[in-house]
């Protein structure tokens, strides 16, 4: 029941120890799932065999990308030079032509000779050009042109690349700033002469058509927010073809249609879980387009991996923070802030700008004392530096409390008094403080009333709560018979609205002991939700609640009796700070997990639960066979 000092972090010390001589930089570390759905999905060819990739915060997209791309090439892979070439036929319809990779330059070298020979001369030119530079477009291009002179190709340019690939690299193109220019390209306009008009040269090529015949990332976010974008897309993937769009705006009259670009692509989406499932609920078509889903996680499990993988991770954090290295003793402490930032004991994070900003701020610290390494102390220094900057509101705020203007007791025994953790989130600052609770009895009808919701300052998983735990105090004294005891029950000095179901333990154990008469121990705060046969229930920010009333203890000063309750389903989430590891470990204050409330009454009252519960059976039998006193004004009549 009571909590060890060295279950109130993850073993930091034994994972360090655990680090490789040399490890190697990857930034895919404990992304199995994702790269099985990528592998997956680079097999597969068509337009209805693209992917959407959930990323994470602090995820670098541009690195994952390159590592992907050395990786998993995919299947159908295939780049070209593409050129658009001046129509003989129409000057406002030039024809668009591919050619092998990293051959547009010569492709228009040899059509320059080509066009300068007389027309009779050019049948070994053309033999040649046709089997250096194999493409069905090309080739289509060079027998209209064969015998045709630069006198009869309309306007002033032969020739423009739009994009110039090569077949080796380039797999990968990232899209993140989306605008129509960027992803679809656009044409330009010129006046000559008070004459509005386009041409080659002012083609302008877009993400989408430099990505073509490999792999085009978009930022999912960016490209929604831009109207009519998503269609575009939509309509060129199912289609397979780019149509460009009339150059300027509409008001003005400027035909110019170069031939549609034939697309042939991989498409991944970027963005959160959130638009990834607005996606699929709004978009019929999603499901079609975007079959494979490639879920990075934020977190490296550590109940379903080795742990020796994860200083790979380390090691490629460590290269793109490209700031001191990191000595064995400093280890342990990032190790602590990779499980602190994950919440879980057996979870590592994977926020790689997160901890490439803890080991520049330690690199930092430890240049000011002219060291050539990050220790223990300059990671200690950085973390400390972090609390002093975050911690201003809470400072303010447990102020109050030391000064009594908001009442909270940390010693003495009071009846229908305990004290709940809360965590309070004002400008942007989160953080955990106790908050008073009580409870009054009264003969009724049996109702429990709430006067936060009687109030409307009671969110609605609140409220939920409170109605839980009434149905435990119904199951547990009304099962035959009508209660005759009513409850009121209220959150003191609480102003703002209060949600959320981690104080109902709290809230029950104070409407027992009101209803038992039996003292509770105002030193031990409680968190923790229950259901409807008593059972704790895990909560979120355990280590916020903790510090806050620890932090308080602390300042008035420990007296031994002190500490906390919190669900044993929260062991696993325990890590606390240095300061609060070393009071427990000197017995000034004490940590109790419990997984019912059975073990919450005996910490709080010093009684156990038969005995509390015989006492207030007791007083309700007492009750159901007395009539209560009317009241003055009724005896008058």
């Amino acid at each position: 029941m009571r909590v060890a000092a060295e279950q109130l972090q993850p073993p930091i010390y034994t994972w360090a120890q655990q680090r490789p001589a040399s490890p190697s930089a990857n930034p895919l570390v404990g992304q199995n799932r994702a790269l099985a759905a990528i592998e997956q999905t680079m097999r597969i060819g068509g337009r209805y065999a693209h992917g959407f990739m959930v990323t994470t915060p602090g995820l670098r997209v541009m690195d994952v990308l390159k590592e992907l791309q050395q990786r998993y090439q995919w299947m159908h892979f295939e780049r070209h030079d593409w050129l658009y070439l001046a129509n003989p036929d129409s000057a406002n319809e030039p024809l668009c032509v591919n050619v092998p990779a990293g051959s547009a330059r010569d492709v228009l070298t040899g059509l320059m000779s080509l066009f300068e020979q007389p027309a009779t001369d050019r049948a070994k030119l053309l033999a040649e050009l046709r089997e250096n530079f194999p493409s069905a477009r090309f080739d289509a291009y060079l027998t209209r042109v064969a015998d045709k002179t630069f006198d009869d190709l309309p306007g002033n340019e032969l020739a423009t690349i739009i994009v110039e690939s090569d077949q080796q690299t380039d797999d990968f193109v990232l899209c993140d700033r989306v605008t129509d220019t960027s992803l679809f390209g656009g044409i330009r306009l010129q006046s000559v002469a008070g004459t509005i008009s386009s041409e080659l040269h002012l083609i302008q090529p877009g993400a989408l058509l430099k990505a073509n015949g490999g792999v085009l990332a978009i930022d999912a976010e960016e490209l929604l927010t831009q109207p009519g974008l998503w269609r575009k897309l939509k309509y060129i993937l199912r289609t397979s073809l780019f149509h460009w769009p009339q150059p300027g705006e509409a008001n003005i009259a400027a035909y110019y249609q170069p031939e549609p670009v034939p697309i042939h692509l991989k498409v991944l989406l970027l963005g959160d879980r959130s638009i990834y499932g607005q996606l699929r609920d709004l978009d019929r078509d999603f499901d079609n387009l975007f079959p494979y889903l490639a879920d990075f996680s934020a977190h490296y499990s550590l109940s379903q991996d080795a742990l020796v993988p994860y200083f790979d991770y380390l090691a490629y954090v460590e290269r793109e923070a490209a700031t001191l290295p990191v000595t064995e003793e400093a280890l342990p402490l990032v190790l602590k802030e990779a499980s602190r930032l994950s919440d879980y004991q057996t979870e590592l994070s994977l926020d790689t700008i997160a901890l490439m900003q803890l080991l520049r701020e330690a690199g930092a610290v430890a240049q000011t004392k002219a060291q050539d390494v990050i220790d223990h102390e300059a990671v200690l220094q950085v973390l400390k530096q972090r609390q002093q900057r975050e911690g201003y509101i809470a400072e303010l705020s447990r102020r109050q409390i030391l000064e009594g203007q908001v009442f909270i007791a940390t010693e003495g025994e009071v009846v229908g008094q305990v004290n709940g953790l809360t965590v309070v989130t004002i400008g942007g600052s989160e953080f955990g403080e106790p908050s008073r609770i009580t409870a009054t009895v009264h003969y009724g009808d049996g109702d429990i009333i709430d006067i936060d919701r009687k109030s409307e300052l009671s969110g609605s998983i609140h409220t939920k709560g409170v109605m839980i735990l009434s149905a435990y105090i119904a199951n547990v004294f009304a099962k035959s018979e009508e209660m005759r005891l009513s409850a009121t029950i209220v959150f003191e000095q609480s102003y703002y609205e209060v949600d959320g179901d981690s104080a109902s333990l709290a809230e029950l154990c104070c409407l027992l002991s009101a209803l038992a008469e039996a003292p509770i121990a105002q030193g031990i705060a409680i968190t923790g939700a229950v259901d409807q046969f008593g059972a704790v229930q895990a909560i979120g920010a355990v280590n916020e609640k903790i510090t806050g009333h620890f932090a308080l203890c602390e300042a008035r000063g420990f007296d031994g009796k002190q500490g906390v309750i919190i669900p044993k389903a929260n062991m696993s989430q325990l890590n606390l700070e240095p300061d609060i590891i070393a009071a427990v470990e000197a017995n000034n204050y004490h940590i109790y997990a419990i997984d019912d409330v059975a073990d919450a009454l005996a910490l709080l009252t010093g009684e156990n639960q038969k005995q509390l519960y015989a006492r207030i059976e007791k007083r309700l039998e007492e009750l159901q066979h007395c009539e209560p006193e009317q009241p003055w004004y009724k005896r008058i009549w």
